[in-house]
């Protein structure tokens, strides 16, 4: 396959790729065997990188960053550079789960608070009853339990390793333990886990279509403003960089 083409937003480079390609470039990545780093980029991740050196430097170095927000398509266009698809991270765990039931692939869910990485196991054996779930484990990713977790993961033979630790924790976690993990791929998934589960609630289609699923997201969790103070400055940062070109 192809490498997919990359368009640069505000330093970040985000992948232009489709749903479908995504799922084939990670069966590619799961016959090659080498570690490969995959990151669900929203503009929330963007900002981050302005100021987090190391976690802009993670996503210059990743195997593979996901066009995620409607926010990344719409600067990805103001600036000259369309992108084809979103490709949701809150989708990619049921796809990964499905496709697995055709390819083999060794899935290891972990992250989230204790016990929802088992639940969500149980719900997905259910859904895709063929899906290979071979570890579900909450841990944490503080460094002192790194070898341990990783260690875990590797007796699993796990191919694919999908982490819910948040952003950037999880992406900076992935990137210092994929390799002893001995997983060929590992996607940093943030809230995947609780949306399975139930524990929160995803916004309804209409709603995720009017590109407006961060604005329920705030309803429903209303704590979360200060982070939402990211999407005004990405504006404002988009629109400055399109206004000084």
């Amino acid at each position: 396959m192809t490498p997919p083409s990359t368009r640069s937003i505000l330093g970040v480079p985000v992948h232009d790729v489709t749903t479908e390609e995504t799922l084939a470039l990670i069966e590619q990545f799961v016959r090659d065997g080498a570690p490969h780093q995959v990151c669900t980029v929203n503009p929330e991740f963007i900002m981050l990188a302005q100021h987090d050196a190391d976690f802009k430097r993670i996503l210059n170095q990743a195997a593979l960053n996901l066009p995620d927000g409607i926010g990344v398509i719409w600067a990805a266009r103001r600036l000259g550079q369309p992108l084809r698809e979103r490709v949701a991270g809150s989708d990619l765990v049921r796809l990964i789960a499905d496709r697995a039931q055709r390819t083999g692939w060794r899935i290891f869910l972990l992250g989230a608070a204790e016990g929802v990485a088992q639940q969500a196991a149980a719900i997905l054996h259910q859904r895709y009853p063929q899906a290979n779930i071979v570890g579900a484990y909450a841990g944490s990713p503080h460094v002192a339990e790194a070898a341990d977790i990783a260690a875990r993961i590797r007796s699993s033979n796990a191919d694919v390793l999908l982490v819910a630790y948040g952003a950037p924790r999880q992406d900076k976690w992935i990137e210092h333990n994929l390799q002893p993990t001995g997983a060929a791929v590992a996607i940093g998934i943030g809230g995947s886990l609780d949306f399975i589960v139930g524990k929160q609630k995803r916004a309804p289609q209409w709603i995720q279509r009017l590109g407006l699923e961060w604005l329920y997201r705030l309803f429903r969790e209303p704590w979360r403003w200060r982070r939402q103070l990211a999407l005004p400055r990405f504006v404002w940062r988009v629109l400055s960089a399109k206004r000084d070109a």
